[in-house]
């Protein structure tokens, strides 16, 4: 069995479920993306406001747990991504729920910490929100304002899984070596 489980989380609009799902490639193992799944969850019902939003979004992450478990159930390795939140942000403990799940099926982690600069993030943030391809699910309904936006941001900060954990700067996808951070995640998967 190779327990292992690669976390990509971090900042709005900084690219992980693309690395998610780019990294499950070259990987050839399972990923588990916050919002996709938040998405295949609400096919069958209308999201009309925020409120309704954030209750799915609370939902997709239980049933992402539910996954998760059963995948380490498995012994084998898989990625998980999202924007997960620490203890006193949301009423779940996300990095907490997280974390029993890895000390109960005794995995080994990496964590990619997504960041980049705030400003930038925001815009990118704001014209993806608007995309159909974003989904009803995962729409704001409104515009978030830099000053909320940068608050989200921050309740990220904290998260911690334990293990290894790789700062990524996402500020300009240009300048990030995606192919060293897939060989960092094969090196793990093979050495640990």
């Amino acid at each position: 069995m190779n327990r292992r489980i690669i976390i990509i989380e971090g900042y709005l609009a900084s690219g992980k479920s693309t690395f998610a799902v780019r990294l499950s490639g070259a990987l050839k193992i399972p990923y588990v993306v916050k919002d996709t799944f938040k998405e295949a969850l609400c096919t069958s019902m209308q999201i009309t406001n925020r409120e309704e939003s954030s209750r799915f979004s609370a939902v997709a992450f239980d049933g992402m747990m539910y996954v998760t478990e059963r995948l380490m159930e498995t012994g084998f390795p898989f990625i998980i991504e999202g924007n997960f939140v620490p203890a006193g942000v949301k009423k779940k403990d996300e990095a907490g729920a997280i974390k029993a799940l890895i000390d109960k099926y005794d995995y080994r982690t990496l964590t990619f910490k997504f960041r980049g600069n705030p400003e930038l993030l925001h815009k990118r943030f704001v014209e993806r929100d608007t995309l159909p391809e974003r989904g009803q699910a995962n729409t704001l309904f409104s515009v978030i304002s830099y000053e909320n936006f940068c608050k989200n941001c921050q309740n990220l900060e904290n998260f911690d899984a334990g293990g290894r954990i790789v700062i990524v700067d996402t500020t300009d996808f240009k300048t990030v070596n995606f192919a060293g951070l897939i060989d960092t995640s094969r090196n793990f998967l093979t050495n640990g």
